[in-house]
């Protein structure tokens, strides 16, 4: 029995489960919503789970997608079993779920690796030779570190000037070249002017990187109408557990620069002279050497296809509606002082962070588990220079919590009494 036979047996989201105009769809559920931990005097409660920026819990879909898999789970592509043969269809079934999750090109790679920063690192190795990366202070480490050449650019003081600073610094390169920015940062969840970058990037002769880790678990995207070359995003930040991320973009870097990993699969031909060996041409293999992540890539393709079924419109609503409830309350409390890039009304996901007078972030987070159980972030969000300059603060610590912030961030399962206990928490904090 071939693949292809196999692969037209695997289940999967057909445009007839698709929502239909003006049809609503149930948010799907998640597990651990039950989850009672213990506070201060030995009581259990209900966990209010504020952390999804971090990572989201599993989805139901997920959970269930995973245990259909597991009966027949096998190794991949290389194997002439009915299991391997299943699994291998499942395997690139995944991968064809998450281009069309991410709108992408049709001729557009897809390859797999364990998260959001693997598949940057895996663009930097493949970048000409002499390319400059432009990038901003106000992004995850992730985005600011794995560069040979770079050019760093201020935290812009508004929309427009991040696109002016991008014109400025791409004009004034020679050579290849690579802007690198995020869609929605993990610290204050502000929308970038992606489309607008992009635009610029191209009117130089560069290619653009987009971070779509915070942005995925909220909003759609679509790669091709924002004409984006590069985008990456992680499986754990988008309800699926597992430890698998993608990055999705144009072939020909990736075609022709060193393979991420080398080893099995990645090879069409080793010589016995140690010196012949012809590396694969389709990226795919060329950087996916080794068994790859089978599970994680079933689960974050089961997340796509839970999301896409149900629709963005009701995501997007109850969101907005509970980050608005939040941020509502916060203003209330005398101080709480929310951080913020672009000012409060700019759009965000439900992402927002903030410092409480008297406390260091630890203590806030450390008081909201141990009195509320409550799950919070607190310090700099692998984002220091972002957060020092958020804060005002030319340097300091992160793991005594000075210098750093609290993140409170929310998702499918957040419930307004979860939003209410924190801001009832953080009233009592704040009054003592």
């Amino acid at each position: 029995m071939s693949t292809l036979t196999i692969f037209s047996s695997v289940p999967a989201q057909t445009q007839s489960q698709q929502p239909r105009q003006g049809e609503a769809r149930a948010i799907p559920a998640v597990l651990g919503a039950d989850l009672e931990v213990p506070v201060k005097g030995g009581k259990l409660v209900g966990y209010a789970n504020l952390d999804y920026a971090a990572s989201a819990p599993c989805l139901e879909p997920v959970s269930a997608a995973v245990t259909a898999a597991l009966p027949a789970y096998s190794s991949v592509h290389r194997g002439a079993g009915y299991a391997s043969q299943l699994t291998t269809a499942r395997y690139e079934q995944a991968r064809h779920t998450v281009r069309a999750f991410a709108g992408a090109r049709p001729d557009d790679a897809v390859i797999f690796t364990r998260n959001t920063t693997d598949a940057t690192n895996l663009l930097a190795g493949v970048l000409p030779a002499g390319t400059t990366t432009v990038v901003f202070d106000s992004e995850h480490h992730a985005s600011l570190l794995p560069w040979d050449k770079t050019v760093r650019l201020a935290p812009p003081a508004f929309p427009g000037e991040a696109v002016r600073q991008a014109d400025e610094a791409l004009a004034a390169i020679s050579g290849p070249k690579l802007l690198v920015v995020t869609a929605a940062s993990n610290v204050t969840g502000e929308l970038w002017p992606i489309a607008a970058l992009a635009h610029i990037a191209h009117r130089h002769g560069a290619r653009i990187l987009v971070d779509a880790a915070q942005l995925v678990p909220h909003r759609q995207l679509n790669l091709t109408a924002l004409d984006l070359d590069y985008v990456v995003f992680s499986g754990h930040k988008l309800y699926a557990p597992f430890g698998a991320g993608v990055l999705i973009g144009r072939r020909d870097w990736l075609a022709d620069g060193e393979p991420y990993l080398k080893g099995g699969g990645a090879v069409k031909s080793v010589g016995s002279d140690g010196e012949s060996t012809e590396w694969h041409d389709d990226p795919e293999p060329r950087h996916e050497a080794g068994t790859p992540n089978v599970i994680g890539a079933i689960a974050l393709a089961a997340a796509c296809d839970a999301l896409s079924a149900t629709g963005w419109a009701p995501l997007v609503i109850e969101e907005e509606r509970l980050i608005g409830r939040l941020r509502d309350g916060l203003a209330t409390i005398e101080g709480v002082r929310e951080l913020s890039l672009w000012g409060p009304d700019h759009p965000r996901v439900g992402i927002v962070s903030f410092v409480v007078d008297g406390y260091s972030a630890r203590e806030v987070a450390e008081a909201l588990s141990g009195e509320y159980g409550i799950g919070v972030r607190d310090g700099k969000f692998c984002a220091h220079p972002f957060v020092r300059h958020l804060l005002g603060t030319a340097d300091g610590g992160c793991e005594d919590g000075t210098a750093s912030a609290v993140r409170a961030s929310i998702g499918i399962g957040t419930t307004d009494e979860h939003v209410d206990r924190l801001i009832t928490a953080l009233r009592d904090l704040a009054a003592r």
